[in-house]
């Protein structure tokens, strides 16, 4: 999800705190066990990362479930534990973000430590054999992962919403940006030249956009608003930038378009009409790739798995369902 209210709210602490004897790999603690739920930390290179696996008694193959933002957490993404019922479904926050460690140091910020984070994330967990699925700023991480060197035993790839391509993403936001009143971009303008992201100009510009690109549903669900008090503004402003229609930070070269044909694994994209990854441009990052699949949500936004959940779940559930048959 690659989005943020640029806001001066207090971030929540991080939860990795050791209850129990490590159980699994030796860099795996575990803090909770509540029927077929986990719950623990990984070590991970700069810090421990906090994990929670529904489902873990399931037999199916285990679905890894990475967030967006960057900077935000699992939270807004916990209507996937529905999948539970075939399968093992993970949930973990990055590093520097929700429940993990929050270390202040801006070199652990990159889209190489974050990929080497999903490897050491599977192998303490022993996710041997694993679907993975991405959500926004997450989708390009799980890209980024599977066309790494040491990825292998990856079944299948679900990229909802993706941030693929930083200049692209940026360009979409433009042009949905250039649809509001003159006022409103000139609040959003103003707020970009000056630093000032507090004002209330701004908060009410981008609260307008949110609503059209971000998610549509009012109220906000309680699980997207969870999120949303938890973002770790350190990490976006070091990846990303000041705000949704600039970057400057450590991904504003990332770009894993000219190498999507190399995926090599079956791909479902998916956005919703109104979403910040466009339709057009998900249409375009899917004729890249052979063989894969998008869905578009009508009526719907970024957040597509929260407006239409009964039916994002199906998708992915039958998607998941016929790699495996095939397999």
């Amino acid at each position: 999800m690659l989005l943020i209210f640029l806001t001066t709210a207090t971030a929540l602490l991080a939860l990795c705190i050791t209850t129990d004897r490590p159980a699994g790999g030796s860099n795996v603690t575990t803090t909770r066990t509540d029927g077929s739920t986990r719950e623990g930390c990984i070590d991970v290179t700069g810090g421990r990362v906090w994990f929670r696996i529904v489902g873990a008694d399931r037999p199916g193959t285990p679905l890894l479930v990475l967030h967006g933002g960057p900077g935000a957490t699992h939270d807004y993404l916990e209507p996937l534990a529905a999948l539970a019922a075939e399968r093992p479904v993970v949930f973990y926050d990055q590093l520097g973000c929700g429940n993990s460690d929050r270390p202040d140091d801006p070199a652990l910020w990159t889209v190489e430590r974050y990929v080497g984070e999903v490897g050491e994330v599977r192998e303490a967990l022993g996710l041997s054999r694993v679907h993975l699925l991405g959500q926004s700023w997450g989708g390009g991480l799980a890209a980024e992962y599977v066309l790494s060197a040491e990825s292998g035993g990856i079944e299948s790839l679900v990229l909802s919403a993706p941030l693929l391509d930083a200049d692209r993403w940026v360009a979409d936001q433009r042009a949905n940006l250039a649809a509001f009143p003159d006022g409103t971009q000139e609040d959003i303008r103003e707020a970009e030249a000056s630093g000032n992201f507090d004002s209330p100009e701004y908060q009410d510009a981008m609260a307008a956009y949110y609503a059209r690109h971000v998610c549509r549903m009012d109220p906000w669900p309680e699980c997207l608003n969870r999120t949303f008090e938890k973002i770790s503004l350190p990490v976006y402003l070091q990846m990303w930038g000041p705000s949704e229609f600039t970057c400057t930070g450590t991904l504003r070269e990332f770009s894993v378009t000219g190498r999507l044909a190399d995926v090599g694994v079956p791909v479902l994209f998916t956005c919703g009409e109104h979403d910040e990854a466009s339709p057009a441009t998900m249409a375009y990052f899917r004729s890249q790739v052979p063989g894969s699949e998008l869905k578009v949500f009508n009526g719907a936004s970024h957040e597509h798995h929260l407006e239409e959940t009964d039916a994002y779940l199906a998708t992915v559930r039958e998607f998941l369902s016929r790699v495996d048959a095939a397999r």
